[in-house]
């Protein structure tokens, strides 16, 4: 199964050529002032791309998601795509679970307080995950900012070494996009932020192909 994972697009979407994907997954800030014409907006787009199956969740730029959960949920179901928060869906034997949640940074939404707030939180992240798709970082894998600090979530981190999902997808830290891993845990990590970090230019959905692990022991191969 081919996946086309983006994040970060901040209304540039229209500027993005979505390959070919049985599934498209969506990391969070789709907006800039987190706006329900903003929303609005990215889920038209969103709707229209070839993908049979489309998720997203929010981050902590999308403020209409957190003010208005209904409204966001009922237009997602209207524009006939899957939105998470806190919650699992399963995609052609594929298990996917949505968080929106950051670490809190200057009041931005779906921000919570490290420590046990944030433990408490990702206690909710189930086993045996397919695909794990959070906002923002763990500490220490792509989380690392241009002025040289890492601001991944310590709390996410530990969750993931207690129940690790075979791929974790997030994005939230433009400059730090790509690929990384952690010696004796399985998980393949993924920033996949489209915008760069300069308002400058998009970079390409990242592809993964992945089979339900029932049916193999599979590889997961990022393409892009």
């Amino acid at each position: 199964m081919r996946l086309a994972l983006i994040s970060d697009t901040h209304m540039k979407h229209a500027a993005l050529t979505v390959p070919a994907c049985e599934v498209l997954i969506h990391a969070g800030d789709f907006s800039r002032r987190g706006t329900r014409e903003e929303l609005e907006g990215f889920l038209a787009w969103f709707a229209s791309q070839s993908a049979p199956t489309k998720l997203f969740i929010a981050g902590n730029h999308d403020f209409v998601c957190e003010r208005e959960p209904a409204l966001a949920r009922r237009l997602a179901r209207e524009a006939g795509v899957h939105y998470l928060q806190e919650e699992e869906v399963h995609v052609g034997g594929l298990r996917i679970w949505g968080s929106p949640v950051t670490p809190w940074y200057r009041g931005m939404a779906f921000n919570r307080d490290r420590g046990e707030t944030l433990r408490a939180h990702w206690e909710r992240i189930p086993a045996g995950l397919d695909v794990l798709v959070t906002h923002g970082p763990p500490l220490g894998l792509g989380d690392r900012t241009f002025l040289k600090s890492s601001v991944g979530c310590a709390e996410l981190l530990a969750r993931i070494r207690e129940v690790p999902p075979r791929v974790h997808v997030f994005g939230h830290i433009h400059e730090a996009r790509g690929e990384y891993s952690l010696p004796g845990v399985p998980t393949r990590f993924l920033n996949v932020s489209t915008c760069r970090l300069l308002p400058v230019g998009l970079r390409a959905p990242v592809l993964l192909e992945l089979e339900p692990a029932s049916e193999r022991e599979a590889s997961v191969r990022p393409t892009a």
